[in-house]
């Protein structure tokens, strides 16, 4: 009993003495730990947010950045990109996962089955989107920058514009006049101002200049609303005496309809229906003008080509690309350059002949002849 009694304190002593060693050796970290963070020795590491997929941080880029800073058409545009190739390849994907090759690839995919335009709307927005990320420190730099040369030299867009010929647009505007006589001021305004749909659709009447015989293009109709146009400035376009002419007989038709409806004024739009609304796009080139090409017997060609066909025929008759550049509102001459460059007529032999010195006496064949027949017995 003795014995056991002993053995039972001895333990205790030894439970006790195990504590206390406990005891003290945590007092010793917690000093030492103390002393550490005091001479900033000692920090604790903080976890580290898990990096945005790709789809997380497109869907937020478009809700708000898009959405408050691009024109209604230019995001849902984007939105559509995005949907369409850019979540399919990268949805899943870390942001700071996705590398140039990845891009590349893309693209080069991509390129085998669309049009080297429709490539270069998918990396708009994605370039735009990681230039985005790297402003808000989620990446080091942007993947999809300068990555352009993987696609196809921008002159193969040429092959999209489809301007019509001098007599295919006088057989256009003359069925016109013959099938949709109502529609035939607004066709001629597109063939001789190279006004974009959109534009015309939003000209009024205060636009035009009589006397200096211009407009100042300054909306965009698009998508059922009315924005600014295209690179976000408003441009004048000269009007041709034609055009003038027939916009000046449509004016005074429009006062009589306005007195004939009883309208309380008359309407702001140069274009109109019959109630004196916006025309729809879709409907004028589906029953309009898509209808007088077939009527014509010519070639389908886009309503936008009138355009194209406006820019090709000043080309031909010796305008500057400077000229065109300001009548079409592109931002720079390069624009111009690439898309209508291949029309500028053959070069200058005017220019070239200038070159040519009068005291330069060309041989006549014969003395040509034996002069290299020498030269080449002497050598």
């Amino acid at each position: 009993m003795a014995n056991g009694m002993c053995s039972l304190t001895i333990k205790a002593g030894a439970r006790q003495s195990v504590s206390e060693t406990a005891s003290g050796l945590q007092r010793r970290l917690k000093r030492k730990l103390e002393a550490k963070l005091t001479l900033g020795e000692f920090a604790l590491q903080e976890e580290k947010p898990s990096a945005p997929t790709f789809r997380q941080y497109a869907e937020e880029w478009l809700a708000t950045y898009a959405r408050l800073n691009c024109k209604p058409s230019t995001y849902t545009r984007y939105a559509g990109v995005v949907r369409t190739h850019l979540l399919p390849a990268f949805a899943t994907t870390p942001l700071p996962d996705i590398t140039r090759e990845a891009v590349k690839r893309l693209l080069l995919a991509k390129r085998d089955t669309l049009t080297p335009s429709s490539v270069r709307q998918i990396l708009a927005p994605l370039r735009e989107m990681l230039n985005y990320a790297v402003e808000d420190g989620v990446l080091a730099s942007n993947p999809a920058a300068r990555v352009s040369r993987v696609l196809a030299p921008r002159r193969s867009a040429l092959l999209e514009i489809q301007p019509l010929t001098r007599e295919e647009l006088t057989l256009l505007l003359t069925t016109v006049q013959q099938e949709a006589l109502a529609y035939y001021p607004f066709f001629l305004c597109l063939a001789r101002t190279g006004m974009r749909l959109g534009e015309a659709l939003a000209l009024q009447w205060g636009d035009i200049d009589w006397h200096g015989r211009f407009v100042d293009v300054r909306r965009n109709y698009t998508l059922g609303k009315i924005t600014s146009p295209k690179n976000g400035k408003g441009r004048r376009v000269d009007l041709s005496q034609q055009l003038t002419e027939v916009l000046r007989q449509l004016l005074t038709q429009r006062k009589v309809e306005t007195l004939r409806h009883g309208w309380p004024e008359m309407p702001v739009w140069v274009f109109c229906s019959r109630a004196g609304r916006l025309l729809d796009p879709d409907n004028v080139r589906s029953r309009v003008f898509y209808r007088c090409l077939a009527k014509a017997g010519l070639r389908h060609v886009r309503i936008h080509d009138l355009r194209h066909t406006y820019a090709s025929l000043l080309l031909q008759q010796g305008e500057s690309l400077a000229y065109i550049r300001d009548q079409l509102g592109h931002h720079s001459i390069q624009v111009t350059v690439d898309i209508y460059g291949h029309l500028v007529p053959g070069g200058n032999k005017a220019a070239v002949d200038r070159l040519d010195d009068a005291l330069i006496c060309n041989l006549p064949a014969t003395a040509r002849q034996n002069h290299e027949r020498q030269g080449h017995l002497s050598t």
